[in-house]
């Protein structure tokens, strides 16, 4: 089964990425890493928003104490957009000055997993941390030259994550305490395929890639067996996220970096944020606890 996507908002992102919905306020938030900034977008009334940022910015997942949790290019930090305001939390890296966070979710505990990764995709320097709620991080799984994901079943006792340039995507069984444990391969991408890049979770507990350089999002059931695609009229698909009342809404991100003029004259939408309405409902976005 394959389904088009449509651009709701043709952006022109550099590295669109980090989409997710934010159930408190209707609106789907993501990211653009490298024209730094926080966007947001009202789906009912069109309303558009955008915060610019100081630095690149991976990743943020909402508080339930309010504002955001962030992964940036020197380290985890809380943000309130609307006071303008980020809160330092520390950076597990201090030694990698060519790194900077990517990817990130919160499990059902409340917990704050994100991965960093070298800036130029080439030195395997890059790990998956998880950050608990009293603010201190641990090192998960790497390293890694590119991470990415990362995303849990819906009993939150698997966690999935990926190794970008390895083109694998694999799977954790996930103790209570956060401790990921029997590493296995969950789907290999062939050279065709692009490379796995960000991923969310449906209410079935199917796992939905993006494919960098791969022109789609792909359902994998969860024996890693492909069940249907999205296409895009762009090659550069970063991350997707589940938004609406009804959680239907596959929201999916996209990037315009990389391309050549000819690719980008092609690719009049690329780094836009796309939609299509599902068969199938996600799950709603897990606050960060802390």
């Amino acid at each position: 089964m394959s389904e088009q996507a449509s651009c709701i908002w043709p952006a022109g992102a550099v590295l669109g990425e980090g989409p997710l919905w934010h159930p408190r306020e209707k609106r789907l938030y993501w990211v653009d890493i490298k024209q730094p900034a926080v966007h947001a977008i009202n789906p009912a009334t069109g309303a558009r928003r955008s915060w610019p940022m100081p630095e690149d910015i991976g990743c943020i997942v909402p508080r339930r104490g309010g504002g955001f949790i962030a992964g940036l290019k020197t380290g985890f930090a809380r943000i309130d957009l609307d006071r303008g305001s980020i809160e330092r939390i520390g950076n597990p890296e201090p030694d990698q000055p060519g790194n900077r966070f990517n990817d990130g979710k919160c499990d059902g505990a409340g917990r704050f997993w994100a991965g960093t990764m070298d800036d130029q995709v080439k030195r395997p320097t890059g790990w998956l941390y998880c950050l608990d709620t009293q603010g201190k991080w641990t090192r998960r799984d790497g390293p890694y030259p590119c991470t990415n994901g990362p995303a849990f079943s819906p009993d939150d006792r698997t966690l999935y994550h990926t190794d970008t340039m390895g083109r694998t995507v694999y799977a954790f069984d996930l103790g209570a305490d956060g401790t990921p444990s029997r590493k296995r391969a969950f789907v290999r991408f062939a050279e065709v395929d692009g490379y796995p890049d960000g991923m969310t979770v449906d209410s079935g507990g199917c796992v939905w890639v993006a494919h960098w350089g791969g022109w789609r999002v792909t359902r994998f059931r969860p024996d890693g067996t492909a069940e249907r695609t999205i296409r895009l009229p762009v090659a550069q698909v970063t991350s997707c996220a589940f938004g609406e009342e009804d959680l239907r809404t596959l929201y999916i991100t996209t990037a315009s970096t990389g391309l050549s003029w000819a690719e980008r004259e092609a690719q009049p939408l690329a780094g836009g944020l796309f939609a299509v309405r599902t068969d199938t409902a996600g799950l709603e976005c897990r606050f960060y606890g802390g």
